[in-house]
Formats: structure tokens, C-alpha cells, sequence
């Protein structure tokens, strides 16, 4: 603490003064962490004295400011460019190592900070850099789960959710602990953001974190059980040129037991990357056809931000395609005359229509067995299930 107090006077980045009349003051707290490498160990005791609230000035020393990321800034130089990313730490990268080198030094001469290196942990996530590509997971973060909910020993399974189970609210079964139950899920949903291939059971058990029942904890430590046998997948992003986005759509058509609503899945793609991804029940109960014109809605929504996102790293696209397994689903999009189906549809999913219009989304079909966003929807059996997680890019590499 005597040290963050320190820093804050050779920097000479505060002064003290009486408060002004009648004016709040910020509240401020210390905040305690123990900086922990890919391994488990402490390489770094942390206090912090933060506050609520801070500004930032756009431009400083070249670099230009994300309009959409605003915690992003570039700089530009010839042909080449440094991103830097401020989140909790810095991360930063750069077309040319020599701009890498600069700014270390020049970030390094004005502040007292460490730098750690090469990416290779960075909040919970463990990656890998190598010629091939870049490898991210949360091996060490399942390691500990499965330790911290006892569920180290027992059978594996080879997909979360069994294909002949159908888990509702079951109202006659008998209750568990529902703060056990509360942190389980919690746990789960942090460790979807290298494990895609576990989000659809894990938000399908979030439903019932109010006064779960033993048929829910059942599935839950079967996703346990499945993570145990993949306990080192993660997440690989190949080296390549292709930069071409993509999205995929498919719904679950009235899979809800309780309440006949659809779910919808998406994923997209940057080239042969997978960077976003989504399993979430629809707010309504709609036919078939629907139900999929709605999910494409979603997948829309989410391209449309990527690409404002994508502008900030200097990537532009035309009509982004997504794939949808529904023909008449894709008619609705690209046809704009009133369609019978479409009348109990609310207006706001309708922009997708508006969209292929104006060619800024391009909506396709892709065959059933080619349908990545199938399994954010749906149980699927283990061929299945193995052959669409491979597709995303989870795998263990060594």
C-alpha cells in the first residue's frame, strides 16, 4: 500500500487540496490481488488504490483513439501499425517488433510498470503462441473446479448433455443447494469463454439456479464429467490471411419443455476464426419458420457491431454472409412483400429484411450437416458433437 502510495507522488499525478463547497466526493478503495502466472504460482502481490470514475484524453502522442473500442489505440506508421489494449492491464502488438520495442520503452520512461513479456496469461486465460497460430484455455481454471466441487474422480462422458435427456423445471423433484448450485453455473459461465462447446447446457441450466431440483445438479456434473475428459481443450486461431466475416444461424425450434419457446444459437467467424458466440431462449413462442427468421435476426445484430468494431483495426466489409439450414426463413429475409407467416413477428426483428435490402447482409443456405450454430441450440449426439467442436477450433494442442 506504502508503495502505491509512492508511485502516486514520483509520478507526481495527484494533488492534495480542501474539498470545494458543496461538491461529492469520490469514493476510493483499495483493492488487493495476487498476480498469478499460467502455473498457479504468485509471481506479484498488487494494492491498489482506485476510484470511481476516471477520463482520458484521445490522441496522445499519435495515437488515434477505437470509436467504437474505446479502451483501443493505434498507432500508424508507413505500412504499419501498434494496437494497444487497456484492459485491467496492457496488452499490446504490432506488425513490425521494432514499434513493440518503442513503445515499451517509451511507456516504461514514463510510468513505473513492469512488463511481463510475451501474452501468455492473461485474466484466467492461459495462451499459447506458436508459428501455427495462437492457443487459448482454461485448463488450469477447469483443474481447479473440478478440486473445488469434488468432482475429480467418477467416468468421463463425451458431450455435456446426453441427447435423450430433456431437462425442464421438474416441480415434483427434490431440491439441492441452491447456493452450491448458483456458484457451480457461475463458475461454468466464466469458462465459456474459451469452451463454446459447453454454453448451450450451461445457459440451459442457468434457468433454473431459483430453487433447483436434483435432476439439474445431475446435469450439471455431467458437464463436469465432459469437461473432465477435455480438461486441456481450448480454443485455436490459425495464422492466416483470410480475414472474411461470417455468421451462422439455427434455432432449436419450441425446445423449452416448460413454455414451447425456441433457442436460438449463432456463431461468427473472422476468416477461419471463431470470435463470437451465442445460446439464448427466444422471448416469444413462434412456428418453425420464425423461430429461425429470428435467430438470423440475432446473428445480424451481432455482425453488424463486428464490423464497426472491425473498423477500429482497419478491417472493412461489404454484405457479410450468414448461413441459415431454413429455405423459407431465407425467403422472408430477401422477399419484402407481406408474408402470412410473418405476422405475429415483432417489427424490431424485421431489420434484418432491411439489411439484405441494402446489402449490407448477405443470408445463405448451408445444409443441415454443415450448420455450425446447431450445437449452441441442441443436445447432439457424439460424431456429431466431436465433428462441429473440431470446426470451431476446439482441440488440444500440446
Amino acid at each position: 500500500m506504502q508503495e502505491e502510495l509512492n508511485q502516486f507522488e514520483r509520478n507526481d499525478v495527484w494533488e492534495l487540496v480542501p474539498c470545494p463547497p458543496s461538491q461529492t466526493i469520490i469514493g476510493t478503495k483499495w483493492v488487493f490481488r495476487n498476480k498469478l502466472d499460467d502455473q498457479g504460482n504468485i509471481v506479484r502481490n498488487k494494492a491498489r488504490l482506485v476510484a470511481q470514475g476516471y477520463c482520458q484524453e484521445e490522441g496522445i502522442n499519435g495515437f488515434t483513439r477505437g470509436k467504437v473500442d474505446t479502451t483501443l489505440f493505434v498507432f500508424e506508421k508507413g505500412q504499419d501499425c501498434l494496437l494497444v489494449q487497456i484492459y485491467v492491464d496492457i496488452i499490446f502488438g504490432a506488425t513490425n517488433e521494432s514499434l513493440c520495442k518503442k513503445f515499451s520503452k517509451l511507456m516504461q520512461g514514463e510510468f513505473e510498470m513492469s512488463m511481463m513479456g510475451e501474452l501468455n496469461f492473461f485474466l484466467g486465460l492461459q495462451i499459447k503462441q506458436c508459428q501455427e497460430g495462437i492457443y487459448i484455455s482454461q485448463s488450469k481454471y477447469t483443474k481447479e473446479l473440478l478440486k473445488k466441487f469434488d468432482i475429480e474422480e467418477g467416468r468421463t462422458v463425451s458431450t455435456p448433455m446426453a441427447t435423450n435427456v430433456k431437462i425442464d423445471k421438474d416441480e415434483k423433484g427434490k431440491s439441492v443447494d441452491e447456493s452450491k448450485y448458483r456458484g457451480m453455473i457461475g463458475s461454468l459461465l466464466y469458462l465459456t469463454a474459451s469452451r463454446p462447446d459447453i454454453l448451450h447446457v450451461v445457459c440451459l441450466c442457468a434457468r433454473f439456479q431459483s430453487n433447483p431440483k436434483e435432476s439439474h445438479m445431475s446435469a450439471v456434473k455431467r458437464i463436469f464429467r465432459y469437461l473432465k475428459g477435455t480438461i486441456q481443450y481450448g480454443l485455436f486461431y490459425p495464422k492466416n490471411e483470410n480475414f472474411s466475416l461470417k455468421g451462422y444461424s439455427d434455432s432449436d425450434y419450441a425446445g423449452n419443455i416448460d413454455d414451447r419457446k425456441s433457442t436460438s444459437g449463432s456463431c461468427q467467424f473472422l476468416g477461419d476464426c471463431l470470435v463470437s458466440w451465442f445460446s439464448k431462449k427466444q422471448n416469444c413462442v413462434s412456428l418453425s419458420t420464425p423461430a429461425e427468421y429470428i435467430s438470423a435476426a440475432f446473428c445480424c445484430t451481432q455482425l453488424l457491431w463486428m464490423k464497426q468494431t472491425l473498423a477500429d483495426y482497419k478491417c472493412s466489409f461489404e454484405s457479410v454472409p450468414i448461413f441459415c439450414d431454413n429455405i423459407s426463413a431465407i425467403n422472408i429475409a430477401q422477399n419484402p412483400v407481406h408474408h402470412n407467416r410473418t405476422k405475429h413477428i415483432e417489427i424490431r426483428h424485421h431489420f434484418l429484411r432491411d439489411c439484405v435490402s441494402k446489402r449490407k447482409i448477405e443470408i445463405s443456405f448451408v445444409p443441415s450437416q454443415d450448420q455450425l450454430a446447431d450445437i449452441f441450440t441442441k443436445p447432439l449426439s457424439s460424431e456429431t458433437f466431436a465433428s462441429i467442436r473440431a470446426r470451431l477450433g476446439i482441440m488440444h494442442i500440446e
